[in-house]
């Protein structure tokens, strides 16, 4: 299934403590956050963007939901240097979606899951699209050598 939608700009990263999020564990404080976003505007946004349309089961409407919600400007992407790769903190609709009255066109928790799923996929698909074709920096950590082999 193919979403035909126009990108979205890509978001202004946040400057806070990436281990503030309940969903990440982060070793490390130099983010790089600078670095991505300058990689987000050059194009890794849209062409990860691109690809995630390709293969995202969101419909128009779903889409048009995310959107409004302000989802792709709450994506948090930061170097986590531990483990070589490019974290993510994607945005989702909370559990109380209902009692807050969030948006008039979400009415079912089958719309909030395949959206809250959908956000996920699609940070994953920022985190490797700039990981495997913008980044051409080397992890600093270094394990110690009195590591068990397992």
């Amino acid at each position: 299934m193919t979403l035909n939608v126009d990108p979205t700009d890509p978001p202004k990263l946040p400057r806070h403590d990436a281990d503030e999020y309940d969903d990440v564990e982060v070793h490390g404080t130099d983010y790089r956050r600078a670095e991505l976003e300058a990689f987000l505007e050059e194009g890794a946004w849209v062409e990860a963007f691109e690809a995630w349309t390709e293969e995202t089961d969101l419909d128009a409407e779903e889409f048009a939901i995310a959107e409004d919600l302000g989802m792709f400007d709450a994506f948090d992407f930061f170097w986590d240097d531990f483990a070589d790769r490019v974290g993510y903190h994607a945005p989702g609709i909370p559990e109380d979606w209902k009692e807050r009255d969030l948006h008039p066109e979400l009415t079912s928790w089958n719309t909030v899951s395949g959206i809250n799923a959908a956000m996920a996929e699609f940070g994953e698909m920022v985190s490797r699209t700039l990981k495997e074709e913008y980044i051409d920096w080397e992890a600093e950590y270094e394990a110690p050598d009195d590591l068990p082999d397992f």
